[in-house]
């Protein structure tokens, strides 16, 4: 039976990904330091005889006992509300965090698996973002802090596969939602449904003619298991190609959520993304991995999930957010 370590686990895609090697009959070992994650998401695993969770923070020395067959690190704030709180966090998890991990990969002759992100591509350039584009990125920018942990987090895990011939994966994620997604986060998605359940307009920050492509979170967990078991080496984008403005994403939100609120407009923030749709012809030739969702499935599903939350869960830190 093998063994993995998800770090991030009480996140988001942590959870979903415990759940998935859960199934999978692995015995999975959960890492997380709970300063963006919740303990609610994978409270179901934790009498599980084949999971055990570790409180701790991978920016400090990583101990696991026993072996370990393979890493999935996907311990980092991945919202501008928490990247702009953290910022310094932010920049350690993807660089000391990830130097830690690599060196516990290597000890264990663990496959590694990092997620990065389609920020990596900053406020592109080109459209559709390929693997082979270097981004346009703000260093010092508000965004920097996560953009820059990013992208060093990818040299730093090819350092290791070229030096040391670990073996490493890379992927680089696009907007993904689903159940579990923390409705006040700042990303547009949980905030337009938070919004739309509070009876509030919804604030779109800009013109709306930014776009954005979402994927829901079980074809990108499959997009991920694919790849950790592939042979390449090389970043690989996993997200849905099927774009839309953020305008027009906004009145599917109010359709969606029978709601009659209007929609109000802000100044867009500084580096925001003006186009985000990825091309996933490597991710299709490769890995034989296309989303299998549509957008209109996904969204029921997940507003069905936010409006099932208590009343505290819907306004919680409503007021702070900005848009990813």
């Amino acid at each position: 039976m093998s063994r993995i370590l998800i770090t991030g686990a009480a996140g988001f895609l942590g959870s979903h990904l415990c759940d998935r090697y859960i199934k999978e009959g692995f015995k999975v070992v959960g890492m997380d330091n709970l300063i963006t994650g919740d303990l609610k998401n994978i409270e179901h695993l934790m009498k599980l005889e084949n999971f055990e969770f570790y409180h701790h923070d991978v920016s400090k020395y990583v101990h696991v006992p026993g072996e370990l067959n393979y890493i999935l690190h996907f311990a980092s704030p991945a919202s501008p509300i928490d990247y702009l709180k953290i910022p310094i966090q932010t920049l350690k998890v993807s660089s000391l965090g990830t130097h830690n991990l690599l060196g516990l990969a290597l000890a264990k002759k663990a496959r590694i698996l990092v997620a990065s992100t389609s920020e990596v591509y900053g406020d592109p350039l080109v459209h559709p973002q390929t693997e082979d584009y270097w981004g346009n990125v703000n260093p010092v920018g508000p965004r920097g802090v996560y953009d820059e942990a990013k992208r060093f987090q990818e040299a730093i895990t090819m350092a290791y596969h070229t030096y040391h011939g670990l073996e490493t994966r890379i992927v680089r994620i696009f907007n993904t939602y689903g159940p579990r997604m923390r409705l006040n986060d700042g990303r547009v998605l949980p905030a337009f449904i938070g919004q739309a359940l509070r009876g509030e307009d919804l604030t779109i920050f800009g013109n709306g003619s930014q776009t954005r492509s979402f994927c829901y979170v079980d074809d990108l967990v499959e997009g991920i298991h694919r790849l950790l078991m592939s042979n390449e080496s090389q970043p690989v984008n996993i997200g849905n190609p099927s774009e839309i403005t953020i305008a027009d994403f906004a009145e599917e939100i109010i359709k969606l959520t029978g709601t009659k609120q209007k929609v109000i407009y802000k100044d867009l923030p500084v580096d925001d993304p003006k186009q985000r749709q990825p091309d996933i012809t490597r991710a299709r030739s490769i890995l034989g991995w296309e989303p299998k969702v549509t957008r209109q499935e996904g969204l029921k599903i997940t507003y069905d999930y936010f409006r099932n939350l208590p009343n505290e869960e819907l306004f919680k830190d409503h007021k702070d957010f900005g848009k990813k």
